[in-house]
C-alpha cells in the first residue's frame, strides 16, 4: 500500500534552515508528481510546492525563492529545503501524492519557527 513518511521538522530560529524528507513506498515513485502542504494552526491546509516525474517545480508565492522542492527517484524520497525561515512558516508540513485518482498523506512533520 502507498505509504508516505515525513521527517525532518523540529524548532528553528528565524532567518535559519531545515531539510525535510518524504521516504515513499507501495507506489511508482519515479513516475509520480510529489507535493508539500502544510498546515498552520487555525488554518486551512495549503500547497507549499509540487515537482512532477520530469523534475518540473511550483511554488507558493509565500515561499518563492526560499525554499526548493527536489526528488531522488533512487531513493523513492522527495525533499524540501527550507531557508530564510519565517514565524510564518510555522506549520505541519505535509507530504502528498495522487495514485490511481487518491490522495495519499503522510502524517506530517511539525516545523516551529521561533526565537
Amino acid at each position: 500500500q502507498v505509504q508516505l513518511v515525513e521527517s525532518g521538522g523540529g524548532l528553528v530560529q528565524p532567518g535559519g534552515s531545515l531539510r525535510l524528507s518524504c521516504a515513499a513506498s507501495g507506489f511508482t515513485f519515479s513516475r509520480s508528481r510529489m507535493t508539500w502542504y502544510r498546515q498552520a494552526p487555525g488554518k486551512e491546509r495549503e500547497l507549499v510546492a509540487t515537482i512532477t516525474s520530469l523534475g518540473n517545480t511550483q511554488y507558493a508565492d509565500s515561499v518563492k525563492g526560499r525554499f526548493t522542492i527536489s526528488r531522488d527517484n533512487g531513493k523513492n524520497t522527495v525533499y524540501l529545503q527550507m531557508n530564510s525561515l519565517k514565524p510564518e512558516d510555522t506549520a505541519v508540513y505535509y507530504c502528498n501524492t495522487r495514485n490511481n485518482l487518491v490522495d495519499y498523506w503522510g502524517k506530517g512533520t511539525l516545523v516551529t519557527v521561533s526565537s
